[in-house]
């Protein structure tokens, strides 16, 4: 019998399918168009491979009790240290995608204020106002952060959705056959160089494996939400970017700093094209505030189990980390300065590079950990074996994302994935000792 207190499959699925959403796909026409539709084919591998990630996720979840998540479930696999590493490059990944968001937000504001688009220093000027606006907005406490990121986010959904509907009577195929592969690129090569694009707009879908004790029949509901969320979110991401290939023709699409705005305003005037873009200024700025409290809130989870410095640790009377915010504020504001850009698209495509590597890698570690997580709980052997063939689908995706990202994107990340190496082994020290202070105390009270 289904508690009427706890979220159902049908909630879940659509919270799955929002959480993923967002802004994830705000920019990505513009930046497939660059190299045409034919990269759209990467929607089918890139669905496939998150559809296995957020199963295996859901798995860990309704097996392993521990809190922290993927690094939770990471140090079942590889320790502490692991633990660490997964926080400290997720943590890592949150603030490079949050200056892709304020990219994205200055881009669909740049056509009621043009000086944005005018060069690199005013584009650097918008995305740091959109950063340290949304991280004041956070000083007052989770409760207001919570209500104004699930109002704002429909501000893109509910056009980009619709656009999957009724945009194909505007649907024009000649367009989309001339859009096809303008840089006459071979189909494999095209695919790879657009999936880290395709999975920037999945990156969320670890938020997926829900606490259980919110969900009704968590074994049966969590996998579900999670597959159909994930699906949910591909189909309206394939039919959306795909109609306005056929409508917007390629070569203007690709300079767009406002693509759904662009199509709306095609498809019937400028002024509906307005109305869409301040939606999706909305939107980014009401996700952009959930994802910032999101990223202080990792911070101070981590900072809390001794793993992170203490200033993140530390709240206002709001509840509310404060110095945590500000310490993410600087640290995002550093990125936008050191990835500058005159071109929106141009400088949005290296945060996704390096945002998806540095996302990947957590992933892994968080994933492998399902294999211990499945032995410590003793599932039969018949899910063992289902989930562990599910899981070599999840981690080949992750091998493959990590190869299409780039060399650039990858040294990226190698280099801040060795820091993070040298990082633990100074908090090492610390940890050690207060397990032998610890260890000590148990045997004098025995």
């Amino acid at each position: 019998m289904a508690d009427n207190k706890k979220m159902g499959l049908v909630g879940l699925t659509t919270l799955v399918t929002v959480n993923m959403m967002g802004s994830g796909i705000i920019l990505l026409p513009s930046s497939m168009a660059q190299l045409g539709a034919v990269s759209l084919l990467s929607w089918i591998v890139t669905a496939i491979g998150s559809m296995a990630i957020a199963y295996c996720f859901a798995q860990c979840g309704i097996y392993c009790s521990k809190s922290g998540g993927m690094s939770a479930y990471s140090e079942e696999a590889h320790g502490k240290s692991a633990f660490f590493l997964c926080s400290y490059l997720y943590f890592l990944s949150l603030v490079i995608s949050n200056v892709a968001i304020s990219i994205a937000a200055v881009g669909y504001l740049t056509p009621f204020v043009p000086w944005l688009g005018s060069g690199s220093l005013p584009l650097f000027v918008g995305t740091l106002s959109m950063i340290w606006l949304t991280t004041v907005a956070n000083f007052g406490g989770p409760t207001l952060t919570g209500r104004l990121g699930s109002f704002t986010v429909w501000g893109i959904i509910i056009p980009v959705a619709g656009l999957c509907i009724i945009g194909w009577f505007w649907f024009d195929a000649s367009i989309f056959a001339a859009a096809w592969n303008p840089n006459e690129l071979k189909v494999g090569d095209a695919i790879t160089q657009s999936i880290p694009l395709t999975l920037w707009a999945f990156l969320g879908m670890e938020s997926a494996a829900q606490n259980s004790d919110a969900v009704d029949n968590p074994k049966r509901n969590v996998p579900l939400a999670c597959l159909l969320g994930t699906l949910g979110a591909a189909v309206v991401y394939v039919l959306s970017t795909s109609v306005i290939q056929g409508i917007v023709p390629n070569a203007e699409l690709a300079n767009s700093s406002a693509p759904f705005a662009l199509v709306y305003a095609q498809m019937f005037n400028d002024g509906i094209g307005d109305i869409v873009m301040a939606l999706a200024v909305l939107a980014c700025l009401g996700s952009l505030l959930g994802w910032q409290f999101t990223l202080a809130q990792t911070a101070k989870v981590t900072a809390d189990q001794g793993l992170f410095p203490t200033v993140f640790a530390r709240v206002n009377r709001f509840n509310a980390p404060l110095l945590g915010l500000l310490c993410c504020a600087t640290l995002q504001s550093l990125i936008a300065l050191s990835t500058i850009s005159p071109n929106v698209s141009e400088q949005f495509g290296k945060l996704v590079n390096l945002a998806a590597v540095t996302n990947l890698i957590p992933y892994v570690t968080a994933l492998s950990g399902l294999l211990v997580i499945m032995y410590k709980a003793q599932v039969e052997l018949s899910v063992f074996r289902r989930n562990s063939l599910i899981l070599l689908v999840g981690m080949l995706y992750c091998f493959y994302a990590l190869y299409a990202s780039g060399l650039e994107a990858v040294f990226g990340a190698a280099l801040v994935m060795v820091a993070g190496y040298l990082l633990f082994g100074i908090i090492a020290k610390r940890l050690i000792a207060e397990l032998d202070t610890l260890q000590s105390s148990k045997e004098r009270a025995q």
